[in-house]
């Protein structure tokens, strides 16, 4: 037996069952026939339910944090960034829609674990983590400003504003498929959003 192997193809399936539920919801059992293993082997990885639900939060939220907080934080071009962090977004949640609104709804229940997150990736609460964040953010956004090539915006502003503009089609995605004509209208929508969606908050940036 593939102990990794196995562990992921549980974290898949819990991945999938707790999006579709909930962490109140979910049954372990499901998730072991989901996962094709039987319930035994999950309690032999993870012990509880409430310890699996934390090691796909915390997975998940690595996919996507990570590399988004790597990119704004870099010495990048501010248009690179936004360039990057669009591609970014909307290429992990085309692959897994119901992510925004699993880890909005475990960051509600569950707010300790968004702490749990930062102290395991960075070693630190996530208004330390995000400190140099911003403030590379900020350095380049005074220049730009003082240019006259954008208009001033605060670091957390710009952040949301971007975060925002990626997430809310997923957000709203059985609204969107429902007006957009199903599953190829809503794709059609996300792929017209990965040429235009950059542009348009770079736009509003813009003096």
């Amino acid at each position: 037996m593939d102990d990794g192997a196995t562990r992921e193809r549980i974290l898949d399936a819990a991945r999938q069952v707790l999006a579709d539920r909930g962490t109140a919801g979910a049954r372990t059992q499901e998730i072991a026939d989901t996962a094709g293993v039987n319930k035994a082997l999950i309690h032999y990885y993870f012990r509880t339910k409430e310890a699996l639900a934390e090691a796909v939060f915390q997975r998940e939220l690595a996919a996507l944090l990570q590399p988004v907080l790597r990119t704004l934080g870099s010495p990048l071009p501010l248009e690179e960034k936004v360039r990057t962090v669009v591609g970014l977004y909307l290429d992990k949640l085309s692959a897994f829609p119901q992510l925004p609104g699993y880890v909005l709804a475990e960051i509600h229940f569950h707010p300790e674990r968004l702490d749990d997150f930062f102290a395991a990736a960075v070693g630190s609460l996530p208004e330390v983590a995000m400190a140099p964040v911003f403030e590379a953010l900020r350095r380049q956004i005074d220049q730009a400003s003082a240019s006259g090539e954008i208009r001033p915006i605060s670091p957390p502003q710009f952040m949301v504003n971007l975060i925002s503009l990626c997430v809310f089609s997923f957000a709203a995605r059985p609204l969107l498929t429902r007006v957009t004509g199903g599953e190829t209208g809503f794709d059609a929508l996300i792929s017209e959003r990965r040429d235009t969606l950059a542009d348009f908050f770079l736009m509003g940036l813009r003096t």
